[in-house]
């Protein structure tokens, strides 16, 4: 049978984005795809959840984590195959064997299976290729490379030398990836003694890649790093990295670690390489502010190199780096306080790590923050409180609740007419279904709201005057448990 690379099918399909999900088939077909399987897709008018049996934890995490699957008992089902929770959720149990695991939930408003567009919102109704897969994806935190049988692509500045080792018999070599769209002719490879090589300039991030050999797509297969891209074929990953950490010393140890916020405080998942110095791990971390500490001959230390640290909560510090450019937190007032501490979702609601600076009439902290949704307080003096200057709350009416701050909003809700309505609400998933936190602006005939989505599935409803409805310009919705349904917004990856 032939074997058509994914990218080649994208670009005859540019305009429909999910549509090669919908035509996949039939459930039982999936039963033979590719392991791990780990798909969320859109098929004859149902939400399909399919995983396999055999899917590692860290794998299923970052699947549960990408598209905001933590209402699901996914875990349970997989690890103790008990699949019976999901039928009060309206999911069911299509496969259930040895191997795999599948359920299926049914979607409302479908008028047209064939014209996925028609039922399906994206941030963009037309993406390219590389849009489709951004160097820097939402609720990506950390990646890093692992080869076999050849050192981790070289890199200068931002030019990275991709290499493919031997095929010394084939006539040329082109590599595509979602950094030139896929493109079959752009990137011929030169031939070496040992391989084939050619230069790209990548911005750091995550990227796909496939050496394409006298014609035929082969994936990289001395790189242990390998993903399914959902439509049943897999591609090489490759992360451009932004930091190093470097820990000098400690040349006599087996074995020394990184681990910090941005991948749970694993203890033993990211093992740092020899250097000439001690030990170094080149990395990928999303923007943000990232605490870490090592681990070496079993004793957790703080970077003696960095300077910059956070309170542990265990009469330590932990190492603190930073990526991108810091919000500026500030309180105008409270100046008899003794201490006011930021604590919010971004540092886990600790209130012994996040101390602002008094500056003249005000309290001041710059923190660095990603693209996304937060919700946080200020303590003053032991007592908690809202942001003053934020009208976006969580909770009441009465400000009682967390505030609301959303960094580099992607889409924009919309809603024409109610010209009448004195308030629009948006609620979802994404901010817990609060009545109160995001009110919509009404301006020439429109309400609008500007939020931070990451890809995958979100629920949502608006909240006209006091009364819930559904999105009366989107078609797609699922029902809920109340029986009165949610409207359903898609992100593209």
């Amino acid at each position: 049978m032939e074997v058509i690379h994914p990218m080649y099918r994208i670009k005859k399909l540019l305009g429909f984005c999910l549509a090669t999900f919908i035509l996949l088939g039939t459930v039982t077909s999936i039963a033979v795809a590719q392991p791990p399987i780990k798909k969320y897709t859109i098929r004859n008018g149902k939400m399909y959840i399919e995983l396999s049996k055999h899917i590692n934890t860290l794998s299923l995490d970052s699947f549960i984590s990408h598209y905001d699957l933590n209402d699901l008992p996914l875990k349970e089902a997989i690890r103790e195959n008990s699949p019976a929770l999901f039928k009060k959720l309206g999911w069911k149990l299509e496969i259930n064997n040895t191997d795999l695991f599948v359920i299926s939930k049914p979607l409302f408003g479908v008028s047209n299976i064939n014209s996925p567009e028609g039922k399906i919102i994206f941030a963009e109704k037309h993406p390219t290729i590389a849009e489709r897969f951004p160097a820097e994806k939402e609720g990506l935190f950390y990646g890093y490379n692992r080869f076999k049988n050849k050192s981790s692509f070289a890199v200068n500045g931002s030019a990275v030398t991709f290499y493919l080792k031997n095929h010394a018999e084939a006539n040329h070599v082109i590599l595509a990836g979602s950094f030139n769209n896929w493109s079959e002719n752009s990137l011929f490879m030169a031939k070496t003694d040992s391989g084939w090589i050619t230069h790209v300039k990548l911005t750091p991030g995550k990227y796909w890649y496939k050496f394409i050999i006298d014609g035929n797509w082969s994936i990289d297969h001395d790189n242990m790093l390998n993903e399914n891209d959902g439509m049943g074929n897999i591609n090489s990953v490759f992360y451009k990295t932004n930091y190093v950490f470097n820990l000098d010393g400690y040349s006599d140890e087996s074995g020394t670690y990184v681990a910090g916020s941005f991948n749970n405080w694993r203890p033993t998942e990211l093992k740092m390489i020899k250097s000439a110095t001690g030990w170094k791990l080149p990395l990928y971390l999303a923007k943000g502010t990232h605490t870490y500490k090592f681990i070496t001959g079993g004793k957790w230390i703080a970077d003696p190199k960095n300077d910059e640290r956070l309170p542990d909560g265990q009469n330590g510090f932990n190492s603190v780096v930073r990526v991108g450019n810091p919000y500026l937190f500030k309180l105008i007032g409270y100046t008899t306080a003794k201490q006011v501490v930021l604590m919010g979702s971004f540092n886990r609601w600790r209130k012994d790590e996040l101390f602002m600076n008094r500056t003249g009439n005000r309290w001041e902290l710059p923190y660095t923050l990603g693209p996304g949704n937060y919700e946080y307080r200020f303590i003053v003096d032991g007592k908690q409180i809202t942001d003053p200057l934020n009208p976006l709350f969580t909770n009441s009416l009465d400000k009682n609740g967390n505030s609301f701050l959303v960094v580099d909003p992607n889409f924009i809700f919309r809603v024409k007419g109610f010209d009448n309505a004195k308030t629009i609400i948006l609620a979802g998933d994404f901010d817990n279904w609060s009545p109160y936190a995001l009110p919509m602006k009404h301006e020439s005939g429109e309400w609008t709201f500007n939020i931070h989505l990451n890809p995958g599935k979100h629920l949502y409803k608006f909240i006209v005057d006091g009364k819930w409805i559904k999105d009366p310009y989107n078609k797609l919705w699922e029902q809920n448990e109340y029986g009165t349904g949610n409207s359903v917004v898609w992100i593209s990856n």
